[in-house]
């Protein structure tokens, strides 16, 4: 390696180490044969275990193979690709989909395909790194308004919409980070007002909510107002890929002629389709009449735990921000919470969430025993309260 490069790379890791944002891998043990409680996870309702996913993925790899053998441009779109988006389509009420390989993909394709130049990108202050980078690629300006602040978002919606251009609103439904979500029916209101083009990242919100599992697009009732509904197959539906769904016929064609990430990537596998089919249909017949109670339970716990750090938000989503601050602290606080009480949580610090914010991101699914966990976590960080003072 070239003394320039070597140098380069030796300063960002020594930067990274001494401020505390080091990343590393670390292996974890299988799931199912262990003592820990995996809360650094997206498997909120649990699926990936499910006896019926697995053997729709099992079955799949029988009839397809173990992979789809190329991109979907020559031949690699199987029949099996075609069921799971008609499915998908009539799940949450759209009329035409596409799936990508991960909803990281397909936010970037998304951004970096559909605004011009000279458009306007909206885009909430906390939307996913994927959306942004999409947008820098296609030239659009773009304007990040304060979080789930709807009357800016108005304001700079008066101030840009103009029949010369097109103004794009982007909004996570769940945010990833914070476990909040906006007034999406207010934002449809919007749209009917202002006729922007809405994009909204389902990522964290399908299969929790929703009347059919189908997420917080639904439970507000306003599909026929979203443009793009984004969403990963990677989560609550227990596999892996994406999925965006559209009103436009058009829009689903411009993209599978206008992205690389299509045209020039293997496809989904069949095993992973075929799980996120039999996600879906377990979702409607057995999940959804469980989620009252682990809404109620999953806000009843933020509310205890918000004694102890009053900034979280009160929603009833699958995630738990606990905000330390310190990025070094967060760290050591998730090893000690592994290392003591078998709990893996996430230790998300910059620049995945703003400098001075470092946290313990918590994933909650169905199956937590709540109460216990509100104990653990009560007596824990009393503890490092206590500490600390």
């Amino acid at each position: 390696m070239h003394s320039n490069l070597q140098k380069h790379i030796h300063n960002y890791l020594d930067t990274r180490k001494q401020t505390g944002l080091l990343r590393q891998f670390t292996p974890c043990a299988v799931p199912q044969n262990s003592k820990n409680l995996y809360l650094n996870l997206n498997d909120y309702l649990q699926l990936s275990r499910h006896p019926s996913v697995i053997q729709a993925a099992q079955k799949a790899l029988e009839n397809w193979g173990t992979s789809s053998g190329g991109s979907p441009a020559v031949g690699s779109y199987w029949s099996i690709h075609e069921e799971l988006e008609t499915v998908l389509k009539k799940w949450c009420g759209f009329e035409y989909s596409l799936l990508w390989n991960s909803g990281y993909t397909a936010n970037k394709a998304l951004l970096s395909a559909l605004p011009q130049k000279g458009d306007i990108v909206l885009a909430d202050r906390y939307v996913h790194n994927s959306i942004l980078l999409g947008t820098q690629e296609a030239q659009a300006k773009l304007i990040r308004y304060p979080h789930l602040d709807l009357n800016h978002l108005e304001d700079l919606l008066r101030i840009h919409t103009h029949s010369d251009r097109t103004v794009f609103v982007v909004t996570e439904s769940v945010f990833s980070m914070e476990g909040d979500y906006p007034d999406l029916r207010e934002m449809s209101f919007l749209k009917e007002r202002y006729g922007f083009f809405w994009i909204v990242d389902e990522a964290h919100a399908l299969g929790w909510y929703g009347p059919k599992g189908n997420g917080l697009v639904a439970q507000f009732g306003v599909e026929k107002n979203v443009d793009v509904l984004v969403a990963t197959l990677g989560k609550s539906l227990a596999s892996q890929g994406a999925f965006t769904l559209f009103h436009n016929p058009d829009l689903r064609s411009y993209l599978l002629n206008r992205t690389p990430e299509l045209i020039y990537s293997t496809y989904l596998t069949p095993a992973a389709t075929a799980a996120s089919l039999a996600a879906i249909e377990v979702i409607q017949t057995e999940c959804v009449m469980r989620q009252p109670e682990w809404l109620a339970q999953t806000l009843q716990l933020k509310n205890r735990l918000a004694k102890i750090f009053p900034t979280i938000p009160l929603y009833d989503s699958p995630i738990l921000p606990l905000v330390i601050g310190d990025p070094a602290l967060t760290l050591s606080l998730a090893t000690q919470l592994a290392e003591q009480h078998h709990i893996y949580v996430g230790a998300i610090r910059p620049p995945s969430v703003p400098k001075g914010t470092s946290r313990l991101r918590l994933s909650l699914h169905c199956n937590v025993e709540f109460d216990l966990l509100g104990d653990v976590l009560e007596n824990f960080f009393r503890n490092v309260v206590t500490k600390k003072a």
